[in-house]
């Protein structure tokens, strides 16, 4: 039995963490059946991190890891036509949206002007937290972005990488289809993880006001919203 554990969901989305979105759209896309628990503490994570699984006894952690083990113990076939340049290109984009995590979490954590709407729909979606329990983990985010080094720039520089990663994004999203076919693959569900933890969110950031301007951004996001729902 396969349990991925990650964080709980917002703005009807699966997961509030790109991460965990990814792996859950892995799961869905690939037509495995499992488990997902909710936790908002990642103390017992492996490394400290969420997402992770448990899968048949063993627990695996990071999206990527998770993935690759999927596609290898479960014969999950999603990238297995992918070219040798379309792997190379896999491997960018997932390097991207790993930039791209920082500033979105940013947006949500550390801007005076939306911190508080994104508290407060936590807060509203989840009555088991409570104020200083967010407190606390807005200003442990503040000590992640120091020594990552996004919290040491100013909002406009901040999401000037964020609106450069969006934009390469764009200009690889095709109108039609998917990333690399008329099939979706691992990246789509990447994709999927970050562009829709930003799209649904009513919080109108500069990333959100981007992404909600790129037709092909919008139309791959919804269409993987539909397939995993």
């Amino acid at each position: 039995m396969v349990t991925l554990y990650s964080y709980p969901p917002l703005f009807g989305v699966a997961d509030n963490n790109g991460y965990g979105l990814k792996v859950f759209a892995f799961l869905k896309l690939a037509g495995l059946p499992f488990a997902h628990r909710h936790v908002f503490d990642a103390a017992g994570a492996p490394r400290g991190q969420l997402p992770y699984l448990v899968d048949d006894g063993e627990t695996v952690g990071d999206s990527d890891t998770i993935l690759a083990h999927l596609a290898r113990r479960h014969a999950v076939t999603l990238d297995a036509a992918l070219t040798a340049d379309q792997r190379v290109t896999a491997l960018l984009i997932s390097r991207l949206l790993d930039d791209l995590y920082w500033v979105m979490s940013y947006s949500r954590w550390k801007d005076e002007r939306f911190w508080p709407a994104f508290r407060d729909a936590l807060l509203r979606e989840h009555p088991s937290l409570t104020p200083a329990q967010l407190q606390a983990a807005r200003e442990f985010n503040a000590q992640r972005y120091h020594f990552q080094g996004i919290g040491r720039y100013e909002p406009e520089a901040a999401y000037a990488r964020g609106l450069a990663d969006l934009r390469a994004l764009a200009h690889l999203v095709p109108e039609t289809g998917y990333l690399f076919a008329d099939r979706p693959t691992s990246s789509d569900a990447a994709l999927y993880g970050f562009l829709a933890n930003i799209h649904f969110s009513p919080i109108d950031t500069p990333l959100k006001d981007f992404l909600t301007a790129q037709a092909n951004l919008v139309r791959h996001c919804t269409a993987i919203h539909a397939a995993v729902a």
